[in-house]
């Protein structure tokens, strides 16, 4: 049979001292014993020292022995033969009867509650009859004293038990509510990271990947022309040189995290006819810019979101459209503005994209993505409509912040009477 074990709680400072003062109770009633005997000059004084320092002893064994307190086999093998010698010490004095009250509260704290209960019962029992045997005869008192002692014990032990438990249970919560905290803490940082790269990756994908393959198709034309017509490939050159020194703007804004150097220079319709202008002067296409409805002041996220969509879609349709016209327009409405791109070009079908890193050419399939995530950021939407032959169209919009309220006026002064 496999042997029962107590785990054994771990001590507060209340616990120690609550036990040491039940230690020294067990001493001092021992001590009483043996001086009423001797000072009453008792017959049997000898057998009630030598049974008292027995008892004192084996008590005192119990505590230094760690498998008291974590055996429940040897808990009940030690309470027993310290029962056993507190009978021999109550069969020779009366006052041994005191020692039933610590004996309660070790039974039930050693014990596991179906076999405390019964041992204290039987406890108090003896006791009862031990005294009434001394004393020849039983009163109220006599009989009350001992179980008022076992209640006091059984209440206090078990109300003990309850709060340990519960003091327990706290503390499995805070620990568990420290282990989430932990855990929605690692996650929040973990989705912050994912969204700082998101975020670098749009940025990355519509300024400087942009620009480096608008470079790369300038110098590519240049290499194409240059040995019939140098005046012509000079001219990409240089667009390709003016392209660089935007793109390192660009970078060096993306650093510092500072607003588009389009932006900077002026307002979002004037950065967007800028950008149409350069994509055109690059590309060859056609790109006409038209700005609708009374411009308003947008939060500079809505203009970054709106100019870096326009970049993004632009280089897509000079990348893989094939078109010969471009109509981008802006249009600004009482709670939203719109951003409209459509070509003339190749077109394609939107279900067909592939997603970021899936497309089989590197560094392709994101440009979509990237411009639904700005839209989305900013609780807006975006549409693409295409199909083969007939051409794209992208359509973006955005709501417009409420204006903040204008302050009342003050009241006018009251007349002077």
């Amino acid at each position: 049979m496999t042997e029962e074990t107590v785990t054994a709680p771990s001590l507060t400072p209340v616990v120690r001292a609550l036990r040491s003062c039940l230690h020294l109770m067990v001493a001092a009633l021992l001590a009483l014993a043996a001086v009423r005997a001797v000072a009453g000059r008792a017959p049997n004084a000898p057998a009630v020292l030598a049974t008292a320092a027995v008892l004192l002893a084996l008590y005192a064994l119990g505590t230094r022995i760690p498998r008291v307190r974590s055996s429940a086999r040897t808990a009940a093998g030690w309470l027993t033969a310290v029962t056993l010698v507190w009978l021999a010490l109550l069969a020779l004095t009366p006052d041994g009867v005191w020692l039933a009250f610590p004996l309660f509260f070790v039974q039930l704290h050693l014990l596991p509650l179906r076999r405390s209960l019964p041992a204290v019962a039987a406890t108090t029992l003896a006791a009862v009859a031990g005294f009434g045997w001394h004393t020849h005869t039983l009163s109220v008192g006599t009989v009350l004293g001992p179980f008022l002692g076992a209640a006091v014990a059984v209440a206090v032990v078990l109300g003990y038990q309850a709060l340990y438990r519960e003091s327990e249970q706290r503390r499995r919560l805070i620990e568990e509510l420290t282990a989430t905290r932990s855990e929605l803490a690692a996650a929040e940082r973990a989705a912050g990271r994912l969204a700082e790269r998101e975020r670098l990756a749009r940025e990355i994908h519509d300024t400087l990947a942009q620009g480096l393959s608008s470079i790369q198709l300038l110098l590519r034309a240049a290499e194409r022309v240059l040995p019939q017509q140098p005046t012509t490939a000079l001219g990409h050159v240089r667009q390709a040189r003016t392209t660089a020194v935007d793109n390192l703007a660009e970078a060096r804004r993306f650093v510092q995290a500072l607003s588009p150097p389009a932006l900077e220079a002026g307002s979002l319709p004037a950065a967007l006819e800028r950008l149409c202008a350069t994509t055109a002067r690059s590309s060859g296409l056609t790109v006409h810019c038209q700005v609708s409805g009374v411009p308003l002041a947008l939060p500079t996220p809505h203009e970054v979101a709106l100019l870096r969509i326009a970049q993004s879609a632009l280089a897509n349709t000079v990348r893989h459209a094939a078109a010969g016209r471009v109509e981008l327009t802006l249009s600004y409405m009482d709670t939203e503005v719109a951003l409209d791109v459509v070509d003339d070009g190749a077109g394609f079908r939107p279900a067909d994209v592939p997603a970021p890193g899936a497309a089989a050419a590197p560094g392709t399939g994101f440009g979509l993505a990237a411009m639904r995530a700005r839209a989305r950021a900013l609780q807006g939407t975006l549409a693409v409509e295409s199909a083969p032959g007939e051409g794209t169209a992208i359509a973006v919009t955005l709501p417009c912040p409420a204006p903040a309220p204008a302050p009342a006026p003050d009241a006018a002064p009251e007349a002077a009477s």
